[in-house]
């Protein structure tokens, strides 16, 4: 009897369009790969069209097909956010009903004041709300001299601390990001505590690929949760497992950047194993989108879409792809921030049907609905199941 195989690949970011309720977002008018698309005279991703990219209603500025090889839908977000964190948890059933908090105006001074003390730190640079590169540039020859940790957040529930890796190896910094992990909780409880460790001088700086988000437990009420329990792999590939906070996951890989990842999940594809590979490629988020990149951000999807006939060649008969993403980063907005939007989400398997609509679902979690009636597990809190309508 042939193993159930998942790869499972979320391309950070990559929205399509407003939800209903952009507004109370302030993200009316926003479209990610649509725009990236129109500021780029278009895009050469023929292997996503071929899967029905261009063919799900209202994707801009990218063309359908008559008929796709995949099964194409989109998906709408229940909880309340547009971040990394929220998004991946929907999509595996937890379903955040409140907002994790957020410090436009920074972090209050009971929480600096109790980190710098349990740190033994003097005292820390920034504590605002700015971009992560702008950020290292404007103080980063202070952090050097000073050794001060610089802290800053964002519209999303973050607590950074970036750190030159001369200045605090990764490791140290990773130790200042667990106690302030320890220390943000309950009506402090961010989503996710991010290590930002950077390189070079003199105002010339750049981030490192030794990033590593430290979240908040979630639920083990999850898809992953329930996969493990049922004796099948989950494999994460790079920030996966830091998302989760391991939760769930049965092993785990991070990666340097998107290339890097999908050279992981190859590998695994090609490996013996039954279960879930995870994958999340973050350099559409965290390289692109964020830095209002859409010349690089159009670069790494035709990147991407090289590598999916390698990842369909590596699959075994029976197991499904699916692609998806967890939120918006408009790179063509006057903002660095997530956006709240619909998700495309791609569905190939070798024995599936082909050229099918999903339709517009009504949560992420229907994708990890479909993943646990594939492996027929129990049943997610949130989420209707698909499979039906692929089988």
């Amino acid at each position: 009897m042939a193993k159930k195989r998942v790869i499972w690949i979320i391309l950070d970011s990559v929205g399509m369009g407003e939800l209903p309720d952009a507004k109370d977002f302030d993200d009316v008018g926003t479209h990610t790969i649509g725009h990236v698309a129109k500021k780029n005279g278009g895009l050469k991703i023929p292997n996503m069209i071929k899967l029905g990219l261009g063919n799900i209603p209202g994707m801009i500025h990218i063309e359908g097909v008559e008929s796709a090889i995949g099964c194409y839908g989109k998906g709408a977000e229940i909880s309340k956010g547009k971040d990394t964190t929220v998004g991946h948890w929907e999509m595996t059933g937890i379903y955040s009903k409140e907002r994790f908090p957020t410090y436009p105006e920074g972090f209050p001074k009971e929480i600096i004041d109790e980190f710098c003390e349990k740190t033994g730190v003097q005292d820390v640079l920034g504590n605002e709300v700015a971009s992560g590169t702008e950020i290292i540039a404007r103080l980063g020859d202070e952090h050097i001299k000073t050794k001060k940790p610089i802290i800053y957040t964002s519209a999303d529930s973050v607590f950074q601390i970036a750190c030159h890796e001369e200045v605090y190896a990764p490791e140290e910094l990773y130790r200042l990001c667990e106690v302030a992990r320890n220390i943000l909780k309950d009506e402090h409880g961010v989503a996710r505590v991010i290590a930002r460790p950077f390189v070079g001088e003199n105002g010339n700086y750049s981030r490192t690929s030794n990033r590593r988000d430290f979240s908040i437990k979630p639920s083990e009420n999850n898809l992953l949760c329930y996969l493990k329990n049922s004796g099948y792999a989950v494999i994460a590939v790079g920030k996966i497992e830091d998302i989760f906070a391991g939760v769930g996951v049965t092993e785990a890989v991070h990666t340097k950047d998107n290339q890097d990842g999908i050279d992981k999940t190859i590998d695994y594809i090609k490996s013996d194993f039954e279960g879930l590979i995870f994958t999340n490629l973050v350099e559409f988020d965290s390289k692109w989108g964020h830095r209002n990149d859409y010349l690089g951000y159009a670069k790494g999807l035709e990147e991407f879409d090289v590598r999916i006939p390698e990842i369909i060649n590596a699959m075994k008969d029976e197991d499904l792809l699916i692609i998806n993403s967890d939120h918006g980063c408009d790179p063509t907005t006057k903002g660095t921030d997530h956006t709240r939007e619909y998700i495309p989400i791609l569905i190939y398997g070798k024995k599936l049907k082909s050229n099918v609509y999903l339709g517009e679902r009504e949560s992420f979690a229907d994708i990890g609905a479909t993943i646990a009636e594939y492996f027929k597990v129990d049943k997610l809190d949130i989420g209707t199941s698909f499979l039906e309508q692929i089988k």
